[in-house]
């Protein structure tokens, strides 16, 4: 209920509320329902505050202090909201239509259908942020803002996301269509992720924007994604992944070489990243690039898991060649058994200590043509002594003689 006491401090200025605020620390101000419209609250300390239902619309809440404040329902249509600290918040369902939020601080604040449409959010940190549907089962259905809880999520759409940081913040069923996302970043944060399942991104102006490990789903469109700036011919895809490598492709010549280098030059090293084979991997390595090679080394020492498998034969099918060390080898036979059998055009150079045997399961692995005979070494001065004349230049000629087949 609206406490008539703490709305006329309110109304004696921010400098005389604040003041008052920091005399009574204890007290959670109830502003409930209060009609702020187009009042001058700049820099005002409204921390915790009781602010449900409240008609701010218009308001000047600039730098204001807002966090964990019950905002449920508040209209905040047209406030001024720049650099306001809104971490925490309870936004259900409040009405942000035109707010301007730029660089605001949102992080883990609550926005469950809320209204952000055409809201100014450059720069805003909205990072592990809620905005996706309310779960009808926790949802309080004594407060009208629930009503379409199970229908969607935060209304985002037309909205100036530009340059903000979204890493974290749950936009599942968010609808984000015609939204700007220039510049926005998606990615991770702490061991958190975006997630975008169910989202609609339609007609987005993604240009710039920076996607890691985002979730996605079946649900989540993202047809006529703008990848080009405002004022250019537009470019659309419907794919924020293919968006990001489309704008590189055009945008960045190197990127064109880089990938015609990594045909050429890369060579993928497997093998056991104990701390006495992680030398001998770590030196073929060193020896690769001074032959002007380009090393990718993958670490198997990690639990083995359908995400490894589908890495490792990305890799292969990138990599000029494939230099596999077999020295007390474990989940290295199972990433090669996805490897070799379905890519005829990688060679592959087994190598092993002169002292062990081949493990069993490598007969399966040495049928295939493009795997090269295993070459067994002493030590690691020899085998580098001799990586050019018996490593490097048997998976060469075995390359050119594959790809003349």
């Amino acid at each position: 209920m609206l406490n008539a006491k703490h709305l006329a401090k309110l109304r004696r200025g921010v400098a005389a509320w604040n003041k008052w605020r920091e005399v009574n620390t204890k007290v959670r101000p109830d502003l409930s329902e209060a009609n702020l419209s187009e009042t001058n609250l700049r820099g005002a300390n409204l921390s915790g505050a009781y602010l449900y239902k409240a008609n701010l619309s218009e308001a000047n809440l600039s730098g204001a202090y807002l966090y964990k404040a019950n905002l449920r329902g508040a209209n905040l249509s047209g406030a001024y909201l720049t650099e306001a600290d809104l971490s925490g918040a309870q936004l259900n369902g409040a009405n942000l239509s035109e707010a301007n939020l730029f660089r605001a601080d949102l992080r883990h604040a609550y926005l469950h259908l809320t209204d952000l449409r055409r809201a100014d959010l450059r720069e805003a940190d909205l990072s592990r942020a809620h905005l996706s549907r309310v779960d009808p089962r926790e949802a309080d259905h004594s407060e009208v803002v629930f009503r379409m809880e199970h229908v969607s999520g935060a209304n985002l759409s037309g909205a100036n996301l530009n340059g903000a940081n979204l890493n974290g913040a749950n936009l599942s069923g968010a609808d984000l269509s015609g939204a700007n996302l220039s510049g926005a970043h998606l990615g991770r944060a702490l061991v958190l992720e975006t997630n975008l399942e169910g989202a609609d991104l339609t007609d987005c102006s993604v240009y710039g924007i920076s996607v890691w490990n985002a979730k996605l789903n079946e649900e989540t469109k993202q047809s006529n994604l703008i990848i080009t700036p405002y004022d250019t011919p537009a470019i659309q895809v419907d794919s924020l992944e293919v968006a990001q490598f489309v704008y590189l492709l055009l945008n960045n010549a190197k990127i064109r070489d880089v990938i015609d280098t990594i045909g050429k030059k890369a060579v993928l090293i497997l093998g056991r990243f104990t701390p006495e084979r992680k030398v001998v991997l770590d030196a073929i390595r060193e020896e690769l690039r001074k032959r002007d090679y380009l090393p990718i080394l993958f670490d198997f020492e990690k639990p083995s898991s359908k995400t490894t498998v589908e890495t490792v034969s990305t890799l292969a099918h990138m990599a000029r060649f494939v230099i596999a060390d077999l020295t007390d080898a474990k989940s290295i036979l199972q990433e090669l058994q996805a490897i070799v059998p379905f890519n005829p055009s990688v060679a592959v150079q087994p190598l092993l200590l002169a002292s062990q045997e081949e493990p069993g399961m490598f007969d399966f692995i040495r049928r295939f043509p493009w795997v090269l005979d295993t070459h067994r070494y002493t030590d690691q001065k020899t085998l580098l002594k001799e990586l050019g004349e018996v490593v490097t230049a048997p998976a060469q000629a075995k390359v050119k003689e594959l790809s003349r087949k």
